[in-house]
């Protein structure tokens, strides 16, 4: 019997944009784009994408073929389909980490009355795995698959303080570390210290440093391996969930996070 080929071809390009696919580059484009800024035209995607009209068509029309996208009728307003949020379950597969943490992150919002937060870093930024959210009026929410910068985040700060320092330093070095607000750490060493201290307490502190008025703790999950692979964090608005809050909060975050741990079969290192 023949053996079935394996892997790319042999006269595959070893540059990878020489191996990408134009058509299928510009189509994964725009189906980015929509989920960063869902609701558009077709004329508004053109113009944000600066890719023609009929490019931007025939991508659509492909990709409502396969639930990518739909259209929101009247007036063709174009949103994420239920096709990609297939997809995109199937990375939350991978691991059972989502369905261990949902128990904890219930539990912790019943005990601390704020929005409980799971985030793994993808590509140099958190990606949200999912949130259980708080009953308040007023409360934070991140949807699932929606990103964070590393360094202005309680979860990006908790998994930073546990990787390897080489691992951090390219994070850094690629994603840089831009003022979000006043009190965002933009230097190097700051944050370097910052991490420090997340490492001693057991658990990460943002204090408005990635939105103003907006405090958030984090502690993060362990693999067998002892290397951080998601975390937990609580987050609330400054005038409810205070410094001194955040700080009592810590020890049930760390908690929770450690319950993760012990449910994906992890160690702490």
């Amino acid at each position: 019997m023949a053996q079935k080929p394996r892997g790319r071809p042999r006269s595959a390009p070893e540059k990878p944009e020489q191996a990408t696919v134009q058509a299928l580059d510009r189509a994964l484009a725009l189906l980015e784009h929509l989920a960063r800024r869902p609701g558009l035209t077709l004329s508004d995607l053109a113009e944000e994408t600066g890719l023609p009209i009929a490019t931007v068509f025939r991508a659509l029309a492909t990709l409502q073929a396969h639930g990518m996208v739909e259209a929101q009728e009247p007036g063709q307003f174009w949103h994420i389909g239920p096709g990609a949020f297939r997809i995109g379950s199937a990375f939350l597969r991978r691991t059972d980490v989502v369905d261990r943490a949902r128990a904890p992150m219930e539990r912790l919002m019943r005990e601390t009355g704020e929005t409980v937060t799971l985030g793994a870093e993808v590509a140099d930024l958190v990606t949200i795995l999912a949130q259980v959210e708080a009953q308040a009026g007023i409360r934070t929410f991140h949807a699932p698959g929606s990103t964070l910068p590393m360094h202005g985040s309680a979860l990006g700060k908790a998994l930073l303080a546990w990787l390897p320092e080489d691992r951090v330093a390219g994070i850094l070095d690629r994603q840089g570390q831009a003022r979000l607000t006043s009190l965002t750490l933009t230097s190097e060493s700051a944050l370097l210290r910052d991490l420090v201290r997340s490492r001693d307490r057991g658990f990460a502190i943002d204090d408005q440093e990635g939105a103003d008025g907006l405090r958030g703790v984090a502690a993060p999950v362990f693999n067998a391996q002892g290397l951080p692979v998601a975390a937990l964090a609580i987050t609330g608005p400054g005038f409810r969930f205070g410094l001194s809050d955040a700080q009592r909060a810590g020890a049930l975050v760390r908690a929770a996070a450690e319950a993760v741990t012990d449910g994906i079969g992890g160690t702490a290192p």
